[in-house]
């Protein structure tokens, strides 16, 4: 009975800690939500990395030419039931050093022959960091050309690393036109940027509610048991 009693306050606090990682992250995201609304913010020459987390989601604006020597594939990717794979290709800018953006997304009919930009480009995108790898996504494999996860200090290594001015600075080019448009640059094997909106996953209400009804449930048991015992 002991142990039985122990489970609702256990549940319970389990619930109560969900709730309080829900606000933080329902704050966490309106958080994001307001840097994106921010005009896009010109990277200097030289960046400074330290300062890169504060920065995550922020919209910048980018000018340079294309290093499509060092071009790779995330994938396998899917975008709306289409599979193929993600373009990620240095950036090199003019007195200043070359970056990593992800130019969006190609189906796998065009993982080939997609088209690339020549000359002087400027697009916006949105600063991220490496993400963490699951255990059921594979390890990169740069020899072999295979990339599943976003490793933006390896993915350096193979633009040239410092040595060729690369640094480990990740943009993801963004996509504001309509799904018409969408569909033609599709068709046509053109990367599709991602949207600007904030992908952050929040479950922690539906845990909230898990941890709380279990209590409850929990604690209705030791009632009824009690009870029983009492008449016993």
């Amino acid at each position: 009975m002991v142990f039985i009693g122990i489970i609702p306050v256990f549940t319970f606090a389990l619930g109560t800690w969900q709730l309080q990682r829900l606000k933080w992250k329902v704050n966490l995201i309106d958080e994001l939500e307001e840097k994106l609304q921010l005009q896009p913010l010109f990277l200097p020459p030289k960046i400074n990395l330290s300062v890169i987390p504060e920065f995550v989601y922020r919209k910048v604006s980018l000018k340079g030419k294309w290093d499509h020597a060092h071009t790779l594939l995330l994938a396998p990717r899917v975008r709306e039931g289409v599979h193929g794979a993600h373009v990620v290709t240095p950036l090199v800018r003019e007195n200043g050093s070359t970056v990593l953006v992800d130019r969006g997304f190609v189906s796998n009919d065009f993982v080939s022959t997609f088209q690339n930009e020549d000359g002087e480009v400027e697009i916006i995108g949105m600063l991220r960091t490496s993400q963490p790898r699951n255990s059921f996504t594979p390890e990169n494999k740069p020899e072999e050309g295979k990339w599943y996860w976003t490793d933006v200090d390896a993915m350096t290594e193979y633009a040239g690393g410092k040595e060729a001015g690369v640094q480990p600075v990740f943009v993801e080019q963004i996509f504001e036109g309509h799904a018409g448009e969408a569909g033609t640059r599709l068709s046509k094997g053109i990367p599709i940027g991602r949207a600007p909106t904030i992908d952050l996953r929040n479950a922690h209400l539906s845990y909230v509610i898990t941890w709380y009804v279990v209590g409850g449930f929990d604690r209705f048991e030791l009632i009824f048991k009690s009870g029983m015992l009492s008449r016993d």
